[in-house]
């Protein structure tokens, strides 16, 4: 019998790794932006800035576990285009999308965009050694810090020359939020990539906002789960339950908060995100699988292929604080082997978007500007650097 991690080895290495490898535009730069569901590439559709931010990270990480040389190869790649084409040369900062063949054509500046290029450029740093990726990761960071900050928390969106505007790219449910979870989550998870590249001390000063907003404001102790859409001043606006965002966040958290190397702050994070998991597996865990969010309590019982991923990552991540408490270990064996019956698309290697509750899939894009390797692949990398015993 395999273990969890001998399994992701084989399922990064022999299927994602390959299939975004194949997506490498050699002409045009970067990696094709859509593929449909019947497989048929179409290499001249926008490309997103977050997509090939997250391709970025992905390869690079990829890179440093494997020691691959095709990984290295394709992080040079994806860096070039974004340093080239995604970053906006005049006012600083990264587009939210270009055309195929690299010219502006979303110019939105997007707070969670900028966090992802610079979780990207971390890994990326990490990777090369390379002091021009660091110069214009820092150059991110101020730009975020000087323009998408309000005395209370992270702004969403703004123009081109950093004028704020109307939040639409992140609002849904039939809400218009000012703030989300979403956006300071991820901003904290790429001032944490930033941080474990460079242990810059005004980064890990952000970090520690960040996640004190996180502690006080997203997170509430009453419901046990995690706010999701906010006024100005951080009132909820929905009764939105994110099971993936609680999930994804109970383990996210937790490392950005260990690499500040502060037991007291630690230890407190630990004990949200602990309950956190509980209260995902309470609400959402059921059909060997996790339930997407319950929308002012009608629950969506599709399957999305990132909310799998990161299920199984929060589920160990929440068996190696109490390893006597077996339910997460197996919850995360069986999630996976799920995931392996039911997500993985074996025309092509790569995951389906979403799936129906019999287990069979939408008819959804493979890949698309929000769908990426950044969820199943850390998945797999996280499952072989952690190595936990867990068989499936």
């Amino acid at each position: 019998m395999p273990t969890i991690a001998e399994a992701c080895r084989k399922q990064l290495t022999e299927n994602i790794l390959p299939f975004w490898l194949a997506l490498k535009d050699e002409t045009y730069g970067g990696f094709y932006g859509y593929v449909g569901y019947d497989l048929a590439v179409d290499p001249k559709a926008e490309k997103g800035c977050i997509l090939n931010s997250r391709i970025l990270w992905f390869f690079s990480e990829a890179a440093l576990l494997l020691d691959d040389p095709q990984a290295k190869a394709a992080a040079d790649h994806a860096y070039r285009f974004l340093a080239e084409h995604c970053v906006d040369q005049e006012n600083g900062g990264v587009y939210w999308s270009l055309t195929y063949d690299g010219k502006p054509l979303d110019t939105t500046k997007h707070t969670y965009n900028q966090a992802f290029a610079l979780y990207a450029l971390g890994a990326y740093y990490r990777l090369t050694g390379n002091e021009e990726v660091l110069e214009l990761a820092l150059g991110i960071f101020d730009l975020i810090e000087d323009h998408c900050t309000d005395e209370i928390g992270y702004l969403e969106a703004f123009t081109v020359d950093w004028q704020p505007e109307s939040n639409e790219k992140l609002s849904e449910n039939g809400v218009m939020a000012d703030k989300t979870m979403n956006t300071l989550l991820h901003v904290l998870e790429g001032y944490a990539g930033l941080y474990q590249a460079c242990h810059e001390e005004k980064v890990g000063q952000a970090m520690r906002w960040a996640l004190d907003i996180y502690a006080n404001k997203i997170y509430s102790p009453e419901l046990k789960r995690n706010l999701v859409f906010f006024d100005t001043n951080y009132n909820s606006i929905i009764d939105l339950y994110s099971y993936g965002h609680d999930i994804e966040s109970s383990w996210l958290v937790d490392w950005a908060a260990d690499l500040l190397e502060d037991e007291a702050l630690s230890a407190k994070i630990h004990e949200i995100d602990k309950t956190l998991a509980d209260s995902v597996y309470a609400a959402a865990y059921r059909d060997h699988s996790l339930a997407n969010e319950c929308d002012r309590g009608k629950v969506d019982e599709k399957r999305v292929w990132w909310v799998q991923a990161e299920a199984v990552l929060g589920m160990v991540n929440r068996w190696l604080k109490d390893p006597e408490d077996v339910r997460f270990r197996d919850a995360a064996a069986d999630i996976y082997r799920f995931i392996e019956a039911h997500l993985v698309d074996p025309r092509s290697g790569e995951w389906y978007h979403d799936l129906y509750t019999d287990g069979t899939p939408y008819e959804l894009p493979i890949v698309e500007p929000w769908k990426c390797p950044y969820h199943n692949g850390r998945m797999c990398m996280e499952m072989i650097r952690r190595n936990p015993n867990v068989n499936i």
